[in-house]
């Protein structure tokens, strides 16, 4: 889940994992492998990349952050580890994984390795490291007395990859309005089509992208770095990693933080039913908002009003999409049923979209624009890392999903979602997620472990749903954390929430929750 995924911010994908059986495998200790007749894994350090001042500023570093960010640059390690691609043969070939290092800056009090991930599947966390440690004074803390880890999972960014070739064609064009029966059909048999040319471009490589083998990569990982545990931090799909990686290797896990938690049972159907049912429960919360503010807004003096308004309004532009003279996107149902699922600190914005789009203009309502204007991906400038893999993501999601609906089924699950969401449905797509994949489904199951673990769930988020968190409590154990707000993945954007995120890396010691990100007062 990164601001991709399982993601982080306004777009959302999905996971799940690996059916080879752990004694099959390298154990996760240096012991183990050196019984298993291999070498030990070694780092291979070399140069680190450069980077351009515009290249910082698309990784989301702001001018004010980019000092730091290049003072931690001029401190970062980079290397390679070589991995089995497939650990059940584990003299076979052999694949990279990309790592960085910044060191600790107490060494004397060092406490150990804290390794990062932002979510995914498929994201690049190789920088993941500095863009933390230079978004707040409270977040460089971590690097005192732990030594910052960075990576790529197998598949992504600076390791070893591949990427499939393009869908031949150019798949069926967004058409706006409600979506007929029959373009949803195309949709699904272009999906199917796009699956099962993926699914064949290189299977040995591709059936071996799960989260079980990311786990596996860490802990060699760990081994290369010469630890005898391991800290983890990650946040959206991150949570599945280190979830995976705890119930793998139990004794190698030193303290673990997993921020907006991922389901335990993963299927992609399942997922986007849980996004558009937390979304529309959640709604109610903004509606409140904007109806104490109806002298700014005029939409409702009450909840009910709001919803009512915003509900007609998603009609009248289903009925009449609306086309505007300076801006390709054109604005349907599914752009008012997106903007009411924002979270709290775009509540403003959206109550002046919903004002603005009321009023009859041949331009974007401004606030509109400002947010989903950016929806359109830009190409990253020359020299800048991959910060997403969309073959890596893919494999990942469909080699664990067991869902992989025929048109039948998915159209149905569609017409439900939508019937049970009218406020937020439409902001769900339908496509073939998985349909046609042609790779086996791989298993996971998540176990409950000893050792230091903290669940941090936010009580109104709709990316990872607060049951989640509570779900994989059941699951794997440790302490839930409770972040009152709606914002997926925030603990580290917010510094009182940070601060206890620090404090427990450093003490292992941590309070049971945090207000997180706050309700705008205008």
């Amino acid at each position: 889940m990164t601001e991709h995924g399982l993601l982080t911010g306004r777009a959302v994908a999905a996971a799940a994992a690996s059916a080879v059986t752990l004694t099959a495998l390298i154990a996760g200790s240096p012991a183990a492998t050196a019984d298993s007749g291999q070498a030990l894994p070694s780092v291979t350090w070399r140069s680190c990349p450069a980077y351009s001042d515009e290249v910082i500023r698309s990784l989301a570093v702001t001018d004010e952050q980019r000092r730091t960010f290049r003072a931690l640059l001029g401190r970062m390690e980079c290397g390679t580890v070589s991995v089995p691609l497939d650990y059940r043969k584990p003299g076979g070939r052999q694949i990279t994984i990309a790592i960085t290092r910044v060191k600790a800056i107490d060494r004397k009090h060092r406490l150990g390795s804290l390794a990062l991930n932002p979510g995914g599947p498929g994201a690049s966390g190789y920088l993941f490291p500095l863009q933390i440690a230079s978004m707040n004074q409270t977040n460089a803390k971590l690097n005192d007395r732990y030594d910052l880890i960075g990576f790529d999972p197998r598949g992504v960014g600076y390791s070893t990859k591949v990427d499939c070739p393009a869908p031949q064609g150019q798949g069926v064009p967004p058409q706006p309005g409600p979506l007929p029966e029959e373009t949803a059909k195309l949709v699904h048999e272009s999906g199917v089509a796009a699956n099962k040319a993926c699914g064949v471009f290189d299977p040995a490589f591709l059936g071996q992208l799960t989260t079980q083998n990311a786990a596996r990569d860490l802990d060699r990982a760990r081994i290369a770095l010469g630890e005898r545990k391991l800290s983890f931090l990650g946040i959206s799909w991150g949570t599945w990693l280190g979830a995976v990686y705890r119930s793998t290797f139990p004794d190698s896990v030193g303290r673990m933080f997993l921020d907006s938690v991922a389901p335990v049972n993963f299927r992609l159907d399942d997922f986007e039913d849980g996004h558009a049912a937390g979304t529309e429960r959640h709604f109610p919360r903004m509606a409140a908002w904007i109806a104490e503010r109806n002298g700014t807004y005029g939409l409702g003096s009450t909840a009910k009003q709001v919803r009512a308004t915003v509900l007609a309004l998603g009609r009248a532009y289903d009925e009449q999409p609306r086309r505007y003279s300076d801006w390709e996107m054109v604005a349907d149902g599914a752009t008012v049923a997106m903007l009411a699922i924002q979270s709290a600190p775009d509540w403003p914005q959206v109550a002046q979209a919903f004002k603005e789009m009321r009023d009859e203009s041949d331009t974007a309502p401004p606030a509109l624009r400002g947010l989903l204007g950016q929806g359109t991906l830009q190409r990253p400038p020359a020299g800048a890392p991959e910060r997403f893999n969309a073959t890596a993501g893919q494999a990942v999601f469909c080699n664990e999903d067991p869902s992989r609906l025929n048109f039948s089924d998915a159209w149905a699950t569609y017409q439900r979602r939508l019937e049970r969401n009218p406020v937020t449905g439409r902001a769900s797509r339908f496509s073939a997620q998985c349909a046609g994949w042609s790779l086996p489904v791989q298993k996971i199951k998540v176990q409950r472990r000893g050792g230091s673990l903290v669940l941090a769930g936010h009580r109104y988020e709709a990316v990872s749903l607060y049951e989640w968190t509570k779900q994989m409590h059941s699951a794997v154990g440790g302490t839930v954390f409770t972040v009152a707000d709606d914002v997926h993945g925030s603990v580290l954007r917010v510094p009182d929430c940070a601060a206890e995120l620090v404090s427990y890396f450093t003490t292992g010691r941590i309070d049971r929750g945090c207000d997180g990100t706050p309700v705008p007062a205008k």
